[in-house]
């Protein structure tokens, strides 16, 4: 009974943290009509100091909804059962794959911070595709993320958004379990279960270090890299990019990749219609760059091998571009 309090109040404590929140932000839009956003991707300094810089920034804002994430997963790893979670991801391929995602949207973390929760389930479970559901429907189908872009985008914008949201919760693990080599679980040396000759706080404390020591390097290592990248994206001459399907394929790249803090991509996309790019750019953002990073996509390739995450990251790219073509076809 512990054990599954402990998890409870891990998981409510986050979906309070989140909620809160994101009322706030939903009445301000409401009130005001505008977002602005906590963190500033477009410091100046295109060096290594101004990428630090940046990334400390960014720490800063994200740094609760990652420790939520680290106690999600350490708690998932050492008290879940695996045959639970068997039974919870079990049936069609379909039906674990909606289950997945059902289970990610609420707790509405970014691409970063859920990467720890996805390293916990797929260590208890072993199985690719729902852990990737799992981490792809936090961000993806995060309902406040939704309903801002409704709000300040309109209705064709949010229905594609969402419609583009759900297939890549539903494909993008099959494909990526599908045509990856066979499973790295090598990555599975923490505790499986509960130890009776452990205390719960001791077996807790040891997984937290774990998931950690796991993870924390390669989402600040993914994080620093993101920065840089952003060097390519000067807030000032947008307007002189290259423009239509070649600046969708372009900035939906970059997207993919670069790390955003929750509701980054709102204002993000608004800096970039109100520059002159086309709107299937702004499409495009709107659909990969909360779907996945580098941080995350560096977690799952640690954890189940690089040809999965360079499929995830591939599928979110190549749907992101769908959806910015399609905004212009609807």
């Amino acid at each position: 009974m512990i054990v599954a309090l402990i998890l409870l109040i891990f998981v409510g404590g986050l979906v309070a943290y989140k909620t809160t929140g994101s009322l706030a932000v939903l009445a301000n839009v409401q009130t005001n009509g505008i977002y602005k956003a906590r963190f500033d991707l477009f410091q100046p300094g295109a060096s290594w100091q101004g990428a630090l810089n940046r990334t400390f920034s960014y720490f800063v804002v994200i740094w609760p909804a990652l420790l939520f994430g680290i106690l999600i997963s350490s708690a998932v790893r050492t008290f879940v059962s695996p045959e639970w979670l068997a039974r919870l991801f079990g049936g069609g391929r379909m039906r674990q794959q909606l289950f997945a995602g059902l289970a990610g949207t609420p707790l509405m973390l970014c691409s970063c911070c859920v990467a720890p929760v996805f390293a916990g389930v797929y260590e208890r479970t072993e199985r690719l595709a729902p852990s990737l559901a799992l981490m792809l429907a936090a961000p993806s189908l995060n309902p406040a993320a939704l309903i801002l872009t409704f709000m300040l985008f309109g209705g064709k914008v949010g229905a594609i958004r969402l419609v583009i949201g759900i297939v890549a919760v539903l494909i993008t693990g099959l494909f990526a379990e599908r045509f990856a080599d066979s499973r790295n679980i090598s990555c599975r040396t923490g505790p499986k279960d509960f130890q009776a000759n452990r205390s719960v706080s001791a077996s807790l404390a040891l997984s937290i270090i774990r998931v950690a020591v796991q993870t924390l390097p390669l989402i600040v290592l993914g994080v620093v890299l993101s920065m840089l990248i952003t060097w390519w994206l000067p807030e000032s001459g947008l307007e002189t990019a290259v423009s239509g399907t070649v600046a969708v394929v372009l900035f939906a790249f970059v997207a993919t990749l670069i790390a955003m803090p929750t509701f980054f991509e709102l204002p993000l996309t608004l800096l970039f219609v109100s520059a002159g790019l086309p709107f299937g750019v702004a499409m495009a953002i709107l659909i990969a760059g909360p779907a996945t990073n580098l941080p995350s996509l560096l977690t799952v390739g640690r954890l189940a091998g690089w040809r999965p995450a360079v499929l995830v990251g591939i599928s979110v790219w190549i749907l992101s571009i769908m959806g910015g073509l399609l905004i212009g076809l609807v």
